[in-house]
């Protein structure tokens, strides 16, 4: 109803909706294979809503050329060096902000690129050049399969794109603890070229985007992450002040040149839906809006690239998984009576018989469902506890799934995993389910992806015992400590590295 008041008062009515519409570019969702898919409704009938934010650092127009690199990059596949995961609570009572620094290495699944149809193998490489391996959709793509989460849509603006971003909003403020001006130095070549005095300044258009592109001067990576949530944190507290999200006037300044730096998902590919989008957001509070990064380390094969801190980076992403409040500022209790209300389907199971799932086709019988069973509880460190495949096999066979083998393979993984064919369907994803059910794995740990046959690799986190140890509830604002967690109420300043003051 407000969309359809924004509209209507914006003179031209119908005729100016599709004009917006005519600014909006977009393109396929996902164009990888994750394995991962959307998870059914609460007991509400309501859904988490996973956006993928990207930044692209092209060089082909000349607009961004002058914003953002060199005329030889010019025609050079984007990359997405800004890649933030924006998740809203089913409830709509908390959000929260993921970044990935750039050069952290991921593995990449096989991607097609939706306009040349060209088709892109597996491969390990740092996160930002998934973008140039079959769009935004390979990144979507990479994220699901990093994190297990399943992203709705994703949403990229370039260099350009942010200046115009920048200016529509009159300026957003930003602090520094000591005069920045982030140039070329005698050890290091490039920089934003930032340049501001200690303290607070409005910045807005070009100089807006040095804030957000700045690294050196702000030690690193992690650092540069640190400061663009600091500008998102503002920006929002800005736009909350401008009413800018029921304010007609405010709105109407935002979409036309919202709509001009932005390419979507094709989900979100009308001025409508972002609007309806927007206005799912904007009752979240700003004490309930949480910004982190993904906690990193150096990687041992090159020190200019960087690998998840495997058990704290799994902390953060089963908070999101399983949609728990990055912030503990909510009502008592608000996860609790969600969660009394719907099963818990990671506590093991007695009963192997299989039930129907909440929407779909019901499991097969047991005893028809071929399962093999990998051991690769060697994890990272090595250590293979032999005879687990077979021991968890034998387990299943006693509980009713006497098609259970245990195989000859040996695939060293962190975390237990249950895949069953991509092609399969809901079908296949039924029996998976019910398999899942009777080893008392959390939902999580079943995806799709390329095997011959229903697979469960037992990981390192599963090392003895015939069902799946019974993990700790997620508690609310339970972060990892290297997660550099920022509240949206949160104001500071950006502390300098010494070469880079004046």
């Amino acid at each position: 109803m407000l969309s359809l008041l924004i509209l209507g008062t914006a003179g031209a009515g119908y005729l100016y909706y599709r004009h917006l519409d005519g600014n909006l570019r977009s393109s396929e969702r996902s164009s990888g294979k994750s394995g991962v898919t959307r998870s059914g409704p609460d007991a509400a009938g309501k859904t988490p809503l996973n956006i993928l934010l990207l930044g692209s650092d092209s060089r082909n127009s000349d607009e961004n050329i002058a914003l953002g690199g060199s005329r030889e990059n010019r025609g050079t596949p984007p990359r997405a060096d800004v890649q933030m995961l924006l998740h809203v609570s089913a409830d709509r009572k908390n959000a929260s902000i993921t970044s990935i620094p750039r050069d952290t290495r991921v593995d990449i699944p096989e991607c097609k690129d939706p306009g040349s149809g060209k088709t892109y193998q597996p491969t390990t490489m740092i996160i930002n050049e998934s973008l140039a391996r079959g769009g935004p959709g390979c990144t979507l793509a990479t994220w699901e399969k990093l994190t297990g989460v399943y992203i709705d849509h994703w949403m990229m603006v370039d260099f350009a794109g942010l200046v115009r971003m920048a200016d529509a909003v009159e300026g957003v403020p930003v602090c520094v603890e000591q005069n920045v001006w982030d140039r070329p130095t005698a050890a290091v070549s490039g920089g934003s070229g930032l340049k501001l005095k200690k303290g607070t300044t409005e910045v807005k258009g070009e100089q807006a985007l040095q804030w957000l592109r700045t690294r050196h001067a702000f030690y690193n990576d992690q650092g540069r992450a640190k400061a663009r949530h600091m500008y998102i944190s503002a920006l929002i507290r800005k736009l909350k002040e401008q009413n800018a999200f029921t304010g007609t006037g405010r709105i109407m300044d935002l979409a036309e040149e919202g709509t001009k730096a932005l390419q979507v998902s094709d989900e979100l590919g009308s001025v409508m839906r972002l609007f309806d989008l927007a206005m799912e957001l904007r009752d979240v509070p700003l004490d309930r809006i949480t910004m982190t990064t993904l906690p990193t380390q150096e990687y041992v094969g090159n020190r200019n690239h960087l690998v998840p801190v495997d058990s704290d980076a799994e902390k953060l992403f089963t908070l999101l998984r399983e949609d728990v409040a990055f912030d503990s500022n909510g009502e008592p209790g608000d996860r609790d009576k969600r969660a009394e209300e719907s099963a818990d389907t990671s506590a093991p199971k007695t009963s192997p018989r299989p039930e129907p799932t909440p929407s779909g086709p019901a499991a097969a019988e047991p005893d028809t469902i071929g399962i093999s069973v990998v051991n690769g509880t060697g994890g990272e460190d090595g250590k293979l506890v032999k005879g687990r495949a077979g021991a968890v096999a034998e387990a299943l066979r006693a509980g009713g799934f006497t098609a259970a083998t245990a195989s000859d393979q040996v695939d060293p993984s962190e975390k237990t995993a249950l895949v069953y064919r991509a092609g399969g369907g809901a079908e296949e994803r039924a029996d998976a389910l019910s398999v899942a059910k009777a080893l008392g794995l959390p939902t999580g740990a079943v995806r799709a992806g390329d095997v011959p046959v229903l697979t469960l690799t037992v990981g390192a986190d599963w090392t003895e015992g015939s069902a799946f140890p019974k993990a700790e509830k997620p508690k609310a604002g339970d972060l990892p400590k290297d997660a550099d967690a920022l509240n949206a109420t949160d104001s500071g300043c950006m502390p300098v590295y010494e070469p880079y003051r004046w």
